[in-house]
């Protein structure tokens, strides 16, 4: 049995978890998501929790197992609290801004790159370094972070670029006069 998929995820109060054929349908306060369940893997509502049940042993069917649940467990967690993504521009005259539906990032490029805001996702600048993305769908949430992370990945002589707060940047020593004449 898998150790993450025999674990009942806990069904708190306000959300409402049902079955449409092999669709599971999680609605909370926060909005809803649906996922598909497959390789033959079943759920079921059971006093207040969520099981994932598989229908044999093989090694696929155990790996699936463990992905449902943990997806199913992100989808309870997301229509409740919802998840968020907070990434920051460092160098000179680097900045952010949304503009409607668009992030317009400043990077050191010839022209400002913007992208397209999924309409599922709520991204702020509460200031021109500091991007929020936030959302119920974690792993929209993290795509679109990790999307904005592209566009200039921080570099490792200055550490200038777009990082995730709290992110370290291993950072190298770039050259240095060594031998010098005699």
């Amino acid at each position: 049995m898998s150790r993450i998929g025999k674990i009942p995820v806990a069904i708190p109060d306000g959300v409402t978890v049902s079955f449409q054929g092999n669709v599971v349908a999680v609605k909370g306060p926060k909005g809803e998501l649906r996922q598909e369940l497959t390789g033959g893997l079943r759920g079921k509502v059971d006093g207040g929790q969520l099981l994932i049940e598989r229908p044999d042993d093989l090694a696929q069917s155990r790996a699936l197992h463990g992905l449902y649940r943990a997806l199913c467990n992100n989808m309870v967690e997301g229509v409740t609290k919802g998840f968020e993504r907070r990434l920051e521009v460092v160098g000179v005259s680097y900045s952010a801004q949304v503009q409607g539906n668009k992030l317009r990032i400043q990077v050191g490029y010839s022209h400002p790159v913007d992208l397209e805001i999924p309409k599922e996702l709520d991204v702020t600048t509460p200031t021109q370094t500091l991007v929020v993305v936030a959302g119920i769908d974690k792993q929209l949430v993290g795509h679109f972070a990790a999307t904005v992370r592209r566009v200039q990945p921080p570099e490792p002589y200055k550490g200038k670029g777009v990082r995730y707060l709290g992110e370290e940047i291993i950072r190298k020593a770039g050259k240095s006069f060594v031998g010098g004449e005699k």
